[in-house]
């Protein structure tokens, strides 16, 4: 891209707000430059929304369950000499076969696969030979859209919408994306290539990661389908929480500073730096440079004493229901063995509506599609033995509005709605959910609200077109010179590979561009 704009004045030493993804990924990549770097973190774990939940006698992930791209935490360790095989955890994946199981309304089920001969097997079984063509057309398509976009417009830092043309090479780009329909609508384009409205469920249902209804979502949100369908879905032995455990680790190991429980509350800032953050428990940490990482709402509103002016409120994401507990094997031994399982309603355009829909119009879903995560299909090691019964983590993910879309009241209405989950999943053939499946964590708007999340949504602000690419929340802070933002509400996005790259983005900001 050029060169972009860096932080001025000295920056030796750095103070990282934040332990999640984000946050970890900008600390070792700024600690292996030779910066002295401070991780702050209010929690007593890392992770953020890729932590753990602890309970008695076993643990669960509290958030991201999908894994793509597992290169750029390698490329994070890296940073610091590190690599997977060293650190504490281990760090150790397993590309998930398949990525996804797809149960319909009307019966059918599709494996989806990553490799791209056994997935148009797959497809000519269940939507015959012409259809399986056709996919093969689609996942080319994904590809080029994903290759024309990801160097210079999701692992690259924007100063303004001009660096979309300030080079031949993002101007050629740029091109790519226009000639292949990436800002056109994603479900229509998708539909130009598919004819079986279950399959185009496959290969837009992505679109709700972006906060967007796959309707209404660009076209270039296809290179989340293509990470998730083509590049592949892993998953880490023991668990999600070990990849920022083992990113935590070797932070530490090569020199940084780790605080964990510790809670930011304010700025010090002067003559347009942040000359140090200040701690609940009183501390002052004096610093040269900050990177902040928190949600939007949360880093505004340690910004506002400090700057003239905040950017106006962001469109936040639709949210989630998440239910996290145990179930006997016994039971799951009768459902289909499968790591993630999509589990589509009929309703799919009004399923959307009713979950993006803005300013108190939203709805719960009246025919609800669900994710169910059972992470012990792939890792035994996760297997719970309690009183001679072999039990699994399960969760079961309902995307549902959020707070601004939708204000329930959610500590009245959690219980019979996950009632109503579960019951829905019985009666589409998950046997004995109903009865045996105890659930230990309840996750609804409220409860992400209460983490500092915007509107209730861990997904943070829409991929609409105004918060997309150069237009979304820079990375760079108007009026202090040495705050540089990380995380899913800023460049280039939500999900786990970008808030990684978010990371990296902001240590540039701070290093200076990688050669």
């Amino acid at each position: 891209m050029g060169s972009n704009r860096t932080v001025t004045g000295s920056t030796d030493h750095i103070v990282v707000v934040g332990a999640g993804l984000a946050g970890l990924s900008a600390a070792l990549h700024l600690l292996g430059s030779g910066r002295r770097v401070t991780l702050v973190e209010r929690d007593s774990t890392p992770g953020g929304r890729v932590g753990t939940y602890g309970f008695a006698d076993y643990d669960i992930d509290n958030g991201a369950t999908v894994l793509t791209m597992p290169e750029l935490v390698d490329q994070a360790l890296a940073a610091v000499g590190a690599d997977p095989a060293t650190t504490r955890p281990v760090l150790v994946s397993h590309k998930l076969d398949p990525a996804y199981h797809a149960r319909f309304a009307d019966g059918t089920s599709l494996d989806v696969h990553s490799d791209p001969q056994r997935m148009a097997a797959a497809v000519a079984e269940l939507c015959g030979p012409d259809e399986a063509r056709r996919y093969l057309q689609l996942r080319g398509w994904l590809g080029d859209i994903f290759d024309a976009e990801f160097d210079r417009f999701m692992d690259s830092n924007f100063d303004s919408p001009l660096d979309l043309v300030s080079s031949r090479g993002a101007l050629k780009d740029l091109v790519q994306l226009v000639r292949l329909g990436g800002f056109g609508r994603l479900g229509p384009q998708v539909g130009r290539h598919l004819t079986d409205v279950r399959l185009r469920r496959i290969f837009t249902f992505q679109a709700l990661y972006a906060g967007v209804a796959p309707a209404r979502a660009l076209a270039v949100y296809g290179a989340i389908a293509h990470m998730d369908t083509s590049l592949g879905v892993y998953f880490p032995e023991g668990g999600m929480r070990t990849i920022g455990q083992a990113m935590a680790d070797a932070f530490v190991r090569a020199g940084g500073t780790l605080l964990f429980d510790s809670t930011v509350t304010g700025l010090d800032a002067g003559d347009g730096r942040v000359r140090a953050v200040r701690l609940s428990n009183g501390e002052r940490i004096a610093c040269d440079t900050v990177v902040m990482t928190p949600d939007v709402a949360v880093v505004d509103d340690l910004l506002r004493p400090t700057v003239r002016a905040v950017p106006r409120r962001a469109r936040i994401s639709p949210s989630a229901v998440v239910l996290h507990g145990t179930i006997p094997r016994a039971v799951t031994q009768q459902w289909p063995q499968r790591h993630h399982t999509i589990d589509f309603g009929h309703a799919w355009e009004r399923t959307f509506r009713q979950i993006t829909a803005r300013a108190g119009r939203g709805r719960l879903m009246s025919d609800p599609s669900l994710l169910i995560t059972r992470p012990a299909v792939t890792d035994h090691t996760l297997v719970i033995e309690r009183g001679g019964v072999e039990l699994e983590p399960l969760s079961v993910l309902a995307p549902c509005p959020n707070l601004d879309s939708a204000p329930l009241h959610w500590p009245s209405i959690t219980e019979p709605y996950s009632a109503e989950l579960i019951g829905c999943l019985e009666r589409r053939g998950y046997v004995g959910i109903t009865e045996h499946f105890e659930i230990d964590h309840a996750d609804t708007p409220v409860t992400w609200a209460e983490k500092g999340m915007s509107a209730g949504s861990p997904f943070a602000s829409a991929h609409i077109f105004r918060q997309t690419g150069p237009f979304r929340r820079s990375n760079m802070v108007s009026g202090l010179d040495n705050v540089v933002l990380a995380g899913s509400s800023t460049v280039p996005g939500v999900g786990v590979p970008t808030v990684l790259i978010s990371g990296k983005l902001a240590a540039e900001r701070i290093i200076g561009p990688r050669r």
